[in-house]
């Protein structure tokens, strides 16, 4: 049986360079809350991180900083 050396069908590929491997999600105006115990020594352990995005989200090439806000649907369905 042949390999198939095709992308698949889902990938992203950012028109501008051709990366289809490396990006970037950019959250703007984000509330990130983390909840810390303190050690016995003074020192600290966090036990908690929430977060809230108030804003856009972008989705950006890693390798030419293109904005492909356009694909953010399609990679927010293939994270697993």
């Amino acid at each position: 049986m042949p390999l198939n050396d095709s992308p698949a069908p889902n990938r992203i590929t950012c028109p501008v360079c051709g990366n289809d491997t490396e990006f970037l999600e950019v959250a703007e105006d984000v509330v990130l809350t983390t909840v810390y115990m303190q050690n016995e020594d003074g020192s600290f352990t966090p036990l908690e991180d929430n977060s809230q995005v108030l804003g856009d989200i972008k989705l950006i090439c890693g390798e030419c900083e293109e904005d492909l806000t356009a694909f953010h649907q399609r990679f927010s369905d293939m994270l697993f």
